[in-house]
């Protein structure tokens, strides 16, 4: 996958995470960072426990899908990492 797509998909996927989870908005470059890093941990996680392999191909609804994923259980980690340190 090239990095033009790792950008696109981890936009689209760092955005929706945003708007699924209510909360304080990183901006676009957030929700990209988010989405990319998002896009990794899922990877890691579907090879893992579902054991599904290349589950982030390109700019297609399964590499969307598994970055959202992703992005949402990093968006949770961020929340638990904050409410701690309140």
């Amino acid at each position: 996958m090239g990095i033009l797509s790792w950008i696109v998909v981890g936009l689209i996927a760092g955005w929706l995470a945003e708007q699924f989870f209510r909360g304080p908005k990183y901006g676009l470059l957030g929700a990209t960072i988010i989405g990319i890093a998002g896009g990794l941990l899922g990877g890691v996680l579907a090879a893992n426990f579902l054991h599904i392999q290349n589950s982030i191909t390109g700019l297609n609804l399964t590499s969307l899908v598994t970055a959202f994923l992703g992005s949402i259980v990093l968006l949770m980690l961020i929340r638990v990492v904050n409410q701690r340190r309140l």
